[in-house]
């Protein structure tokens, strides 16, 4: 069978792509199935996930908590060198302006939130957990500004186009070092709570002994797929148990339990371009 490949959830710059291509070309090779795969460098998501043939791919626990299981496979998850990393655990950056931002969490109640996506642990179910104690009435925010991109949230908060923001401290930390122009002007509030980091994933239809052979080349990386670990910024990859993945359902259910179940649930959202 010909499967599709794609890990394209941290390409953030051309140099980021490029090596997380030469990481999945060399899994694929370690793990024998080199002639059998072809790469998709731009998927369409969520469409990605729910492929049939789908050999390697990647997605947020959000996704996979709300709808993927079923549907794909646990292969492995990353264990990432930045800061709000835990192993294979991470959390995001809860942002704001540097001059003249908020000093807490707190003074955000009635303004202006930038979220990537609907679907986002790290931009929106975090952030929602982290204000979900301070909710009154079930309201925090007063506008939701929907974004696409982790990018384009940073981009909304420096530019006064939003006022706070959730940010994946994965890609907190490759704008850090590949496009510091980005988060200039943008200062950290907190951090979030922490939860199972986006996992790497298979179809359920892939046979069990070649989802062994991947997962035992990622855990046992040769000393060249380890090269282009390095390069990325992980230090190893783990096989979390499905189990471990119900935290980032846990961070939802106690902002419904405290009254909080949406960002913002009135009619000023702003949606992202199409």
């Amino acid at each position: 069978m010909n499967w599709t490949v794609s890990l394209p959830m941290y390409n953030v710059t051309p140099r980021l792509q490029r090596e997380y291509e030469a990481l999945l070309a060399t899994l694929l090779v370690d793990a024998g199935v080199r002639d059998e795969a072809q790469l998709l460098r731009e998927p369409e998501l969520p469409a990605l996930w729910r492929r049939p043939d789908l050999l390697v791919g990647q997605t947020c626990g959000y996704p996979y908590v709300s709808f993927l299981r079923g549907v794909t496979t646990l292969l492995a998850t990353p264990c990432f060198d930045f800061p709000g990393c835990d192993g294979s655990n991470y959390a995001s950056v809860i942002v704001t302006r540097a001059v003249d931002g908020v000093k807490s969490l707190a003074e955000a109640r009635g303004l202006t939130a930038a979220v990537n996506d609907q679907h986002s642990n790290s931009g929106m179910n975090v952030l929602r957990h982290a204000a979900a104690p301070l909710a009154r009435d079930g309201r925090f925010f007063g506008r939701v500004k929907w974004t696409g991109s982790h990018v384009a949230s940073l981009r909304a908060v420096r530019e006064e186009e939003a006022d706070i923001a959730a940010i994946d401290c994965v890609t907190f930390g490759y704008l850090r070092g590949e496009l510091p122009d980005i988060i200039q002007g943008i200062k950290i509030l907190q951090y979030s709570a922490s939860s199972p980091g986006l996992p790497l994933i298979t179809a359920h239809s892939v046979p069990d002994e070649v989802r062994l052979h991947l997962r035992r080349a990622l855990l046992s990386p040769s000393p060249r797929l380890r090269e282009h670990m390095t390069a990325v910024r992980i230090k190893a990859f783990q096989h979390r148990p499905d189990a471990d993945y119900n935290r980032i359902a846990q961070l939802e259910s106690e902002a419904v339990a405290a009254g909080y179940p949406a960002l913002f649930s009135g009619d000023r959202a702003v949606m992202p371009p199409s």
